[in-house]
């Protein structure tokens, strides 16, 4: 059986190669699972609550006046669901978290590093609606990130701004805190 035999040159460039792939293989998985929805503690369709009319600002009222959007709270939404769609298996569960004082324990679609400070309230009253950075998110009814929101994404949407727009801002400090 004849072996294939490699000048040093090309073994080096297959080598090359294969790493590369390898690489760009991790890569593309690490974005996967980055984008990829977390699992929760009960089922939730954004699709449902949006098509009922209920505007993301009802639910995530810290938006408005916070840094943080917040995640509802078990009261918040037991508050609807003591009368809608009380006999839906998510619903019931809601009402047992309810009914011993707990939170549900959500895991966050979309969250910063502590050492970042993002605030919603700026970004809203800059103009931003909520589908800007977390896509069509009335449309899922499993939601996920849809974008990677690294200080790269940020700061491509930043520099993109015209030179009289306080979203230009470039100083380290305006996110890191």
């Amino acid at each position: 059986m004849a072996r294939l035999r490699l000048s040093n040159p090309a073994r080096w460039g297959l080598l090359a190669a294969l790493v590369g792939a390898v690489v760009l293989a991790g890569i593309l998985l690490t974005r996967a699972r980055a984008l990829a929805a977390p699992d929760q503690p009960l089922e939730y369709s954004h699709r449902t609550h949006v098509q009922a009319g209920i505007q993301c600002l009802f639910c995530h009222s810290g938006a408005l006046r916070s840094q943080a959007a917040g995640i509802p709270s078990t009261d918040k939404c037991i508050g609807c669901h003591t009368v809608i769609a009380t006999d839906r298996t998510a619903v019931r569960a809601l009402a047992d978290y309810a009914s011993r004082g707990e939170e549900v324990p959500w895991s966050r679609v979309n969250d910063q590093p502590d050492f970042v400070f993002f605030s919603h309230q700026v970004h809203l009253g800059a103009g931003l609606n909520c589908e800007s950075c977390h896509g069509e998110v009335g449309a899922m009814d499993v939601a996920r990130p849809v974008n990677r929101m690294d200080m790269g994404w940020c700061l491509n949407c930043h520099l993109d701004q015209p030179e009289d727009k306080v979203a230009r801002l470039t100083d380290c400090l305006a996110c890191h805190q």
